[in-house]
């Protein structure tokens, strides 16, 4: 990567302020810059970084007030946090990706591997399976007997993909993810539970993202599905029959009971914690450790368990702390409510 500051304003639109041909060839967070790296400032309480950074370039939010200048080449833009991401992301596909299918690895006579593909050391591929042109199958991976997969996703190392499931196109699984265990099916008898088969897929469609260690159940029976554009952090739990809406996001952690259906861009915070067989509501967001126990209707932000308001929720947790002496107080106060009747 080497880019000076004009063709980097130009490609997010931005505007100038110092050596338009200032060159940058790596990126650094603004308290750690180094010369020939690019940085960013969005957040006004970082703003006293700028003015030691050793960055050449810094992308700046417009909002952003300076008392004294600086050293480095500034680029204004409406949103700093934004614009950095879509140059990391043409960072990123500027590396040249991995191609041809490695002799160790086991592939079935019955698959189909695209063109163009990455097969690496180890990956075990079963029979009738299906990958998509431009496809990378990092060491280790297992794909079971008739998975689909389509074009330009990313297999990462150690990833189960169970027979049958589906992958669309640009889906990205990181390492150790499992898609397709069975979904948590027993029937309780006599002699203990009786495991329920678990005869149904996974269906993941296209513009998918999904961390590291993350399990995505098949279903009891039809399909556990993760619409198109869903992002899951490393160590989510989807169970059976469970439906994800388009564009949904989960942090680390979050686990969502069978059947519940997500609506379409959602944002749950760290281990929030869903029932079964309900109902989310589409521009759900649920702040980290929420505990849902029903329906919840959309276009709303809650948190807590039973999910509230925030700020019904905050004011109940300065009433929760003081608790202890509130009890203190109520029994003082019977102690003299009893001796004013002994009187």
């Amino acid at each position: 990567m080497k880019f000076t500051a004009k063709q980097i304003s130009d490609f997010i639109q931005g505007k100038v302020e110092g050596d338009e041909n200032a060159v940058v060839t790596t990126f650094a967070k603004i308290e750690e810059g180094v010369p020939g790296a690019i940085s960013f400032l969005a957040n006004p309480q970082y703003t006293h970084y700028i003015y030691d950074t050793q960055s050449t370039i810094v992308l700046v939010d417009e909002t952003i007030k300076l008392e004294k200048p600086v050293n480095a080449t500034l680029i204004r833009v409406p949103n700093a946090y934004e614009c950095v991401a879509k140059l990391l992301q043409l960072y990123a596909s500027a590396k040249p990706r991995k191609k041809g299918i490695s002799a160790k690895a086991c592939i079935a006579e019955s698959a189909k591997v695209g063109a163009d593909c990455y097969v690496a050391e180890f990956a075990s591929i079963g029979e009738n399976v299906v990958i998509g042109d431009n496809t990378q199958i990092y060491p280790n991976v297992v794909i079971g007997d008739n998975v689909k997969i389509g074009s330009g996703c990313i297999i990462y190392p150690n990833v189960t993909i169970y027979e049958g499931c589906k992958l669309g196109n640009n889906v990205t699984i990181h390492a150790g993810t499992v898609i397709g265990a069975d979904g948590f099916g027993f029937a309780p008898s006599a002699g203990g539970y009786d495991k329920i088969p678990q005869i149904g897929i996974v269906v993941i469609e296209d513009d998918v993202e999904i961390g590291a260690n993350t399990c995505v159940d098949r279903s009891t029976m039809g399909q556990t599905v993760i619409h198109k554009g869903v992002k899951l952090d490393n160590l989510v739990q989807i169970a059976h029959n469970v439906e994800v809406g388009e564009n949904t996001v989960m942090s680390a952690q979050v686990g969502i009971a069978g059947s519940t259906k997500v609506g379409s861009w959602c944002m749950f915070g760290g281990q929030v914690g869903i029932a079964g067989h309900i109902k989310i509501g589409d521009k759900t967001f649920l702040g980290a450790q929420s505990g849902v126990p029903g329906n919840i209707k959309g276009d709303t932000t809650l948190i807590g368990t039973p999910p509230m308001d925030p700020k019904a929720y905050f004011k109940s947790q300065a009433i929760f702390r003081r608790l202890p002496d509130m009890y203190k107080q109520v029994n003082e106060m019977q102690k003299q409510l009893d001796e004013m009747k002994n009187k």
